[in-house]
Formats: C-alpha cells, sequence, structure tokens
C-alpha cells in the first residue's frame, strides 16, 4: 500500500575536514549494526543532497536501536534520517527527521 513505511535511510554528512570523523561513524555503524546497508561515500553533492555524504539504509525493524545510536554517536555530523515510502519528495522534505543543522536540500533533484 502506497504511504507505508519500507525501509529507513540515513544520509551522514561531511566535508574534506570532517572525513576522518564520517569514517569513524561509519565503522561504528557497520559494528554495531551488520544488517545496516553502507552505501557509496559520496564526495561532491548527488540528487537532493547539498553536500558529501554516505548513505544507509536499514529495515524499519532496525529503526528503534539505530536512531537513539546516531543520536548519541553522530560525533557532530549533521545527519538526515528519512523514511522510504516509495515517494521520493515526500520522504526527503515530509518524512524527515534532522540531526544537528537542517541543510537546504535541492528538492528540484525529486521533482519538487
Amino acid at each position: 500500500m502506497a504511504g507505508d513505511i519500507t525501509a529507513y535511510h540515513a544520509h551522514i554528512y561531511y566535508d574534506a575536514p570532517t572525513r576522518p570523523v564520517a569514517e569513524a561513524v561509519r565503522a561504528g555503524i557497520a559494528a554495531a549494526f551488520p544488517a545496516a546497508r553502507l552505501g557509496r561515500w559520496h564526495d561532491v553533492p548527488v540528487g537532493p543532497h547539498p553536500q558529501a555524504m554516505y548513505q544507509v539504509a536499514f529495515a524499519p525493524d532496525l529503526l528503534p536501536a539505530l536512531f537513539p545510536w546516531l543520536l548519541l554517536h553522530r560525533r557532530g555530523l549533521t545527519v538526515l534520517l528519512h523514511a522510504e515510502t516509495g515517494d521520493d519528495l515526500a520522504d526527503h522534505r515530509d518524512h524527515a527527521t534532522w540531526m544537528g543543522a537542517v541543510l537546504p536540500l535541492r528538492l528540484e533533484a525529486l521533482g519538487g
């Protein structure tokens, strides 16, 4: 059914000086949540994302543990956490939670 949450994505944002911090956060996620899928490093903006980032995709059953882990272990990095419902625009705009700075997404990349 449209609108159901099928998964979650966390986008971990970094820049050149904070890339080592992002690497440490990524290693922590990999160790604590082996079922999470770690996406590629994007050292330049891609899609709606205004700066470098990598994505962590995970099933809904990981949310109760992964969300608080990110709150406590993001090490000052900005994180966008959003639902996956099949509507990319709404997922990034309306179904999103920010940790740290709220970055201006390029929603036109998603049809917005």
